[in-house]
């Protein structure tokens, strides 16, 4: 009995062990990189600049932020070289750093190479991305989009930092490599159906990431939107996402589309000055500061798209302060 006891024991250790060598050595595998040359025009440029600044907010989280005044504005000499953290202690399964995504890092990568880390998850060297960077988003844009946004950052300053590397914990470290897929890429909408056009751009900025309350690492299903994900503070404030649902008691149901999108606009009037965080006030993790200068007909399709949601009643407390001890 002991010994067939043992051969069972050794039997599932090998297996194991077999297992999460396929996952380590030949995940993630999403084909090779495409055969890519990108041909820059002035319009791909303009177009690249507008996604990577102010709808997919690249820059926001490639850069570091500077939380001690309100909105946490990007620390411009950190712009794009990575090394913004998000660590065990905002609940997350490891310390994930963003990379650097100026030409100083991506000098050696051919446009394919980014095409593929942008689109499927999975870098350079084969290595699958934590999906906090979302891939999964990019991934079903139009390939035209993601081809401007990479001729963009090919034009942005060298920034010489090298950020730490990511560090996940087990069993994550292994699960990752099982997240990036293939893409599959959709026409961008005519900007003359808002509510289309409306539910691409909401995919482009990733509301539903934030938007969207989480167990477990996935999104709860049914709470599609209605806010709750918590972004806990160093010092021990937080902030929750908002309920973005048309529920008129705890979304924006009673929201008029002006109103929304002054919501965004103050942030871009001449007249609005970052302010120091006040004392004992919580910051905000939105980055309203890059979302206010989205286009005001791109801000009104994604109230249009955002008012077809199914209402969801989820009640949220969005700041939170640090508990007295």
């Amino acid at each position: 009995m002991k010994k067939i006891l043992l051969i069972t024991v050794i039997v599932l250790v090998v297996s194991i062990i077999g297992l999460l060598s396929f996952v380590s050595l030949a995940m993630p595998n999403v084909g090779e990189p495409d055969e890519l040359k990108i041909t820059v025009t002035p319009q791909m440029l303009e177009r690249g600049k507008y996604l990577v600044e102010n709808v997919s907010a690249c820059l926001d989280c490639h850069s570091k932020r500077d939380y001690s005044k309100w909105g946490a504005p990007i620390i411009e000499k950190t712009k794009g070289g990575g090394g913004e953290a998000w660590t065990e202690e905002m609940g997350l399964p490891g310390n994930i750093y963003s990379r650097n995504i100026t030409p100083f890092a991506l000098g050696d990568w051919t446009d394919g190479e980014i095409f593929r880390a942008i689109t499927t998850g999975e870098s350079k060297d084969g290595s699958a991305l934590f999906p906090l960077m979302p891939y999964h988003n990019y991934g079903t844009a139009d390939k035209e989009d993601v081809l401007s946004i990479i001729a963009y950052l090919r034009t942005i300053p060298s920034n010489k930092n090298v950020p730490p590397k990511t560090e996940l914990n087990f069993p994550m470290n292994f699960i990752v490599n099982l997240i990036p897929q293939k893409a599959h890429f959709q026409k961008r909408p005519d900007e003359s159906n808002k509510v289309e056009y409306g539910k691409y751009l909401v995919k482009m900025s990733s509301c539903a990431d934030c938007h969207t309350p989480m167990e477990k690492g996935d999104p709860i299903e049914g709470k599609e939107f209605a806010g709750g994900m918590e972004f806990p503070f160093p010092d021990g404030s937080k902030v929750h996402s908002a309920n973005i649902t048309p529920d008129k008691e705890t979304g924006i149901g009673n929201f008029t589309e002006d109103q929304f999108v002054s919501l965004f606009k103050i942030y871009a009037d001449s007249n609005y000055v970052i302010r120091d965080l006040k004392k004992d006030e919580v910051n905000t993790m939105m980055p309203w500061l890059v979302y206010s200068k989205m286009k005001e007909s791109d801000l009104r399709a994604i109230y249009s798209y955002l008012r077809t949601l199914k209402p969801i009643e989820n009640k949220i407390k969005i700041f939170e302060k640090k508990k007295e001890s």
